[in-house]
């Protein structure tokens, strides 16, 4: 009887080491004692534009510091600066974080979209990959944007004349650029298996 017991004792040891294996991160944070002098000028760059240390995605890119800190200030322009704005902005991260199923990107600007003015309902129904009810027309045309670009790859001609004559050219060509951005953070995370923050919740997956 014993001997039954053994080999599902040791399936379950071996599944038990395989989530743990996956849920660690595969570019855990470098100790700032052991920084290059690459790093550590990238560092201070980084906290002169920031006023803190590198930190999430971030302490994550140090690994590249020079991509970390372009990355950065792509990143400086386009969640505080773009032609569209803060709240927008927001809601395109929360649409690029959902469709790359980004627990940590989602965990972080979730509650700025809210305190932006998001509504609660129409970030509920990006979370469970349904287009939202209620959106105004601005928050139509950047989710419809969002969404092609994600999704089948390009912008059709009804849709980017839309944000083009709300927000110009240059409205265009921010607001692709903040899908980009937060999709290359996404595939950085989604390849380190960089974990939420501690509390953040787990995205629900779509089907493969």
């Amino acid at each position: 009887m014993i001997a039954g017991l053994i080999r599902p004792l040791f399936i379950l040891i071996i599944l038990a080491y395989s989530i743990i294996g996956v849920s660690q991160t595969r570019l855990p944070t470098i100790p700032i004692d052991q920084y290059t002098p690459e790093q550590v000028k990238a560092a201070q760059e980084f906290e002169q534009a920031r006023k803190k240390a590198p930190w999430g995605p971030f302490a994550m890119l140090m690994y590249s510091p020079e991509l970390m800190n372009n990355a950065r200030s792509m990143g400086d322009y386009l969640r505080y600066k773009s032609a569209i704005g803060t709240t927008l902005s927001e809601f395109a991260i929360l649409i690029t974080a959902r469709e790359w199923s980004q627990d940590y990107e989602w965990a972080i600007h979730y509650p700025i979209a809210i305190d932006g003015g998001l509504s609660p309902a129409i970030a509920g129904a990006i979370k469970e990959g349904r287009r939202p009810e209620g959106m105004s027309n601005d928050e139509a045309m950047v989710y419809d944007f969002t969404i092609e670009l994600q999704r089948y790859k390009r912008v059709s001609d009804t849709t980017y004349s839309k944000v083009e004559k709300r927000f110009g050219k240059k409205g265009a060509v921010d607001l692709a650029g903040i899908a980009g951005y937060y999709t290359f953070l996404a595939m950085e995370m989604n390849t380190a298996r960089h974990p939420a923050p501690s509390g953040g919740e787990r995205l629900p997956r779509f089907p493969d």
